[in-house]
């Protein structure tokens, strides 16, 4: 079983690797704070986490957290723990040296995920259920730009955009709200030409390839990753199938630009085209 798991990540990391040969020029660049801003710290056991939102990001903070000696079990940790604590250190928080230090001797691994399921994934969370920043900042902005004839209320709260109205705003060149991390590039978010990630896990596996890692890097025995869904935990998790209904909403030109938006994720990720 080992076996098979080493033979998979060789050949992630190769396929990871060709891509960006292929298709990067900048792989040379220096590595600046920016490019490690999304990277969490786990000193004790010399890990280096990536965060991808929406793929089992929730989880491994809680996992990096007992690794640092924060909690002994994964089950104490509430959600805004998690995400607002900061008892996480952050790579782009040490210096110049602490940073090269680390990247250079510590195991650096990243999860990744389906790019429409993760997509949609996101969408459902941020703007299917009450939320007090994306409605206003992004619903807002999203409405007023794509629903013509919006009515004041819609105007007024950001809520009840549709899938068809995100992906408007997702493939406009100008935007009228910025990117965000729920659904940017993983390409963008842990730059993995410039930084050669040791361990590159798959939603689509995770339970298996998290277990991997823990036994890679000697985590104690009873450190398992645990399987709970942390937000709207009543709701099923987004699956190929309830992509496929999201999707089926748009027209195939916006089914085709939003495969080549995230062109770069799906070929460094060997996913294959929807």
């Amino acid at each position: 079983k080992w076996k098979s798991l080493y033979e998979s990540q060789r050949e992630r990391k190769r396929i990871m690797r060709e891509t960006c040969s292929k298709y990067k020029s900048n792989s040379r660049r220096t590595i600046t704070p920016y490019h490690v801003s999304r990277i969490f710290v786990a000193d004790k056991y010399r890990v280096l986490y990536c965060e991808v939102p929406k793929a089992g990001c929730s989880n491994w903070k809680r996992v990096l957290m007992v690794l640092n000696g924060l909690a002994s079990s994964t089950a104490d940790i509430q959600h805004n723990t998690v995400h607002y604590g900061n008892y996480l250190k952050r790579l782009d928080g040490f210096d110049h040296q602490g940073i090269y230090h680390r990247l250079s001797t510590y195991t650096k691994m990243l999860f990744v995920r389906e790019p429409f399921e993760k997509l949609v994934s996101a969408f459902r969370d941020k703007f299917e259920h009450p939320n007090n920043y994306y409605h206003p900042v992004f619903g807002k902005a999203i409405i007023s730009r794509y629903r013509p004839n919006a009515t004041q209320e819609a105007l007024r709260t950001g809520s009840g955009v549709t899938f068809r109205e995100f992906i408007q705003y997702l493939l406009d060149v100008h935007r009228p709200v910025g990117m965000d991390i729920h659904w940017d590039h993983v390409n963008r978010l842990c730059s993995p030409c410039l930084i050669d990630y040791d361990f590159v896990g798959k939603f689509e596996s995770m339970e298996e390839d998290a277990n991997f890692f823990l036994h890679l890097i000697g985590a104690p025995q009873n450190l398992t990753f645990p399987k709970f869904k942390d937000r709207h935990s009543t709701e099923e998790r987004t699956t190929t199938k309830i992509t496929q209904q999201y999707f089926a909403q748009l027209s195939p030109a916006q089914r085709q630009r939003s495969y080549d938006f995230y062109y770069m994720d799906y070929l460094m990720f060997n996913y294959s085209k929807p």
